[in-house]
């Protein structure tokens, strides 16, 4: 098969999830696609632009899902409706990949285009909701912040916990009652609770409906 720019995206997606960027080399890629090291450079020049693009698919499958759940709305949706839509969508596309939620982090800083993309049209839901300028990009940052922070949780939990028995938990919730009573069995109603508690906040600034 033709070694190409994207066969490449693909097997650094999977090697980031299972080593993570500080394990993830050009030569181990270059032995996953059977080619000479060489060959990856002609397409991506170096271990840096590689996580870049690695940013820019994560970003832009989250990008492209957005699109899609906001297209089932009514065109006179209100926004937070809007705001859920966009950053449920989120959460789906990044649960569907091991490391994603650090990759769309690190992904502004890498001036990722589909990940400012998100930020913008972000931005764009809180100014119909009336939302100031000084405020505006706190409140996306936050909102988007508060997706990977959860999806990140909902990874880490994935993994096995050789520790975590039912009396150990027992033995916890009986120290910890205030906490493991939060603690929802479905994590699909808690994050669409939360946003609407975070939406239910930003109405605060301007005093606007959610």
């Amino acid at each position: 098969m033709k070694l190409t720019r994207d066969r490449i995206v693909d097997a650094g997606m999977q090697a980031f999830a299972e080593r993570g960027y500080a394990g993830m080399s050009m030569r181990q890629l270059a032995e996953t696609l059977d080619v000479h090291a060489g060959s990856l450079y002609y397409h991506v020049k170096n271990k840096e632009q590689l996580l870049a693009l690695l940013a820019e698919r994560v970003a832009d499958e989250a990008y492209t899902a957005g699109t899609a759940a906001l297209a089932q709305l009514p065109a006179d949706a209100p926004w937070p409706d809007k705001i859920e839509a966009q950053l449920t969508a989120l959460r789906a596309s990044l649960l569907a990949r091991t490391g994603a939620p650090a990759l769309l982090a690190a992904s502004p800083a890498l001036l990722s285009d589909a990940s400012l993309g998100l930020m913008e049209r972000l931005q764009e839901t809180l100014v119909d909701a009336g939302i100031a300028p000084a405020e505006r990009g706190m409140a996306a940052d936050t909102l988007m912040s508060y997706v990977t922070g959860f999806v990140l949780q909902e990874q880490t939990d994935a993994f096995p916990r050789g520790l975590a028995d039912e009396a150990r938990i027992a033995e916890l919730a009986g120290r910890y009652p205030l906490t493991f009573s939060g603690r929802g069995p479905n994590p699909d109603a808690m994050f669409q609770r939360s946003l609407r508690m975070l939406c239910g906040g930003i109405a605060t600034l301007v005093g606007a409906p959610a």
